[in-house]
C-alpha cells in the first residue's frame, strides 16, 4: 500500500472519531488562520483549535498571495469569520533560497518560467509585516481591523507578535 492509500484508509477512522454535533460550516471562533505549510507544525495543536473552530489556510511560507486573499474573502464574506491571524515561523524553508533562484530552477526543469513568485524571504518579521499590509489593504476583505501576525519559534515555543499596538505592522 502506498502512502496515499494509507492516508485514504485513515479517513474512515477519522470520520468515526468526530463529534458530528459540533461540526458546523461556519467557524465557531469566527477566525481564519494563514500559516506555513511546514509539515513539522500542526496549526490546530499549536493554536489549540479543534475541528469546526477556524478556517486554516496553508501555503509555502504562510504568504498572503492572491489565492490566500481569495480564501480569506470567501471565509469572511460567506462564512462569517471576523478575525485573521497570520503565523510564520523562524526555521522556515522559504528562508533558504531566493525567488530568482527558484524561478531559474523551475525554468531549467520545465522550460517555462513560473508566472508567480515563490515569496521567499530572509526576515520572518518583515515578511509578516508585508503580509499584514496585504490583508489590511485588500479591497476584497471586509474585516481587516482585527488581523494580527506572529512568528513562531520552534526552538522555544514563543509566539512573537509583529506589528502589535505601538509598532508599525
Amino acid at each position: 500500500m502506498g502512502e496515499i492509500d494509507a492516508l485514504v484508509a485513515n479517513a474512515g477512522r477519522y470520520h468515526g472519531g468526530l463529534d458530528h454535533t459540533r461540526l458546523v460550516k461556519r467557524p465557531r471562533r469566527r477566525v481564519a488562520v494563514v500559516a506555513c505549510m511546514d509539515a513539522r507544525i500542526s496549526v490546530y495543536r499549536l493554536l489549540g483549535l479543534e475541528e469546526g473552530d477556524a478556517h486554516v489556510i496553508r501555503n509555502a511560507g504562510g504568504a498572503v498571495t492572491d489565492d490566500a486573499i481569495r480564501s480569506l474573502a470567501v471565509s469572511q464574506r460567506l462564512l462569517g469569520t471576523r478575525e485573521s491571524i497570520l503565523v510564520h515561523h523562524e526555521d522556515c524553508g522559504m528562508r533558504t533560497f531566493t525567488d530568482t533562484e527558484f524561478a531559474r530552477q523551475v525554468e531549467q526543469g520545465t522550460g517555462i518560467r513560473p508566472p508567480w513568485s515563490a515569496e521567499a524571504f530572509t526576515d520572518a518579521e518583515q515578511d509578516v509585516r508585508q503580509c499584514l499590509r496585504r490583508v489590511r489593504s485588500s479591497p476584497f476583505l471586509p474585516h481587516t481591523a482585527s488581523v494580527r501576525g506572529f512568528v513562531y519559534d520552534e526552538r522555544t515555543g514563543a509566539m512573537t507578535e509583529v506589528g502589535a499596538a505601538g509598532r508599525p505592522g
